[in-house]
């Protein structure tokens, strides 16, 4: 059908009901896994929805790169939207800071009015944390790389940034999960276990989910999905890698070096 404008207004689609359904399922199964130590029904549910996500991608790939849905002004909205996002994104790890500052500026008499709370033998700032500091910043310059030569219409040094953006990426998780098997404390170990652990934890995942992200783009860079004028859902990764990367500063700075 005709149209006399520029946006794009979606087909009838069944996976946004469908997610809705097996992401229910997932907390669901997340609650068997913590009551019953029964991890089939999450690992199926993961699976489940990883298997959903990809049907829906394909989707949005062939309207965006075979059937020229995704106009100037169809970009235009998605960067505004991810930019909402990571805003949002910025706002829930203020939360946790804010949490963290609240109980490290004035402790209370529960954990000995000292901070960190006795008994606790924080990491040496100096040691893992810096070296994945170290990591993180080489990623920012490599994924900057990527994105300038994508620009530049230089397919052989994008694939070989983005490549190795990735790979310090799996990099930082593997140190980081090293980190939590050597930890001598865990999250139940007062406030400060808990505004440790959910504080990495959750910046890990947004670690996790960023390499996914770029993998995902290096993937539809392999097969010719991205042109030097076109290539939005790469800028969106490294958009998104950028504020892992901030993120990851004031991780170190507070939690890691001041904290101590």
């Amino acid at each position: 059908m005709l149209k006399n404008h520029q946006f794009h207004l979606v087909d009838l689609s069944p996976w946004p009901l469908v997610i809705s359904f097996s992401l229910l399922s997932l907390a669901i199964s997340s609650s068997i896994l913590f009551n019953t130590k029964n991890s089939f029904p999450l690992i199926t549910s993961c699976l489940v929805t990883t298997l959903i996500s990809m049907l829906w991608w394909r989707d949005v790939h062939r309207e965006s790169t075979f059937q020229g849905n995704h106009t100037f002004f169809v970009v235009l909205s998605m960067k505004y939207g991810m930019i909402l996002f990571i805003a949002s994104e910025i706002f829930f790890f203020f939360s946790f800071f804010w949490s963290f500052f609240h109980h490290s500026l004035s402790p209370n008499q529960e954990i000995g009015l000292c901070w960190p709370p006795q008994s606790i033998n924080p990491f040496n700032p100096l040691h893992i944390p810096l070296m994945n500091t170290i990591i993180l910043l080489s990623s920012g310059v490599s994924v900057s790389w990527a994105h300038s030569s994508m620009s530049m219409n230089n397919w052989t040094q994008t694939k070989n940034s983005l490549l190795l953006t990735i790979i310090l990426g799996l990099y930082f998780s593997l140190l980081q999960m090293y980190e939590y098997m050597d930890s001598s404390f865990c999250i139940s170990d007062s406030v400060y276990g808990s505004s440790f652990f959910i504080t990495t934890g959750f910046h890990g995942i947004h670690v996790i989910v960023g390499t996914l992200f770029l993998i995902h783009s290096f993937i539809r860079l392999s097969k010719l999905h991205f042109s030097s004028n076109h290539h939005v859902g790469l800028e969106m990764a490294i958009w998104y890698w950028h504020f892992v990367d901030i993120v990851w500063l004031f991780v170190y700075t507070f939690m890691y070096w001041w904290g101590i």
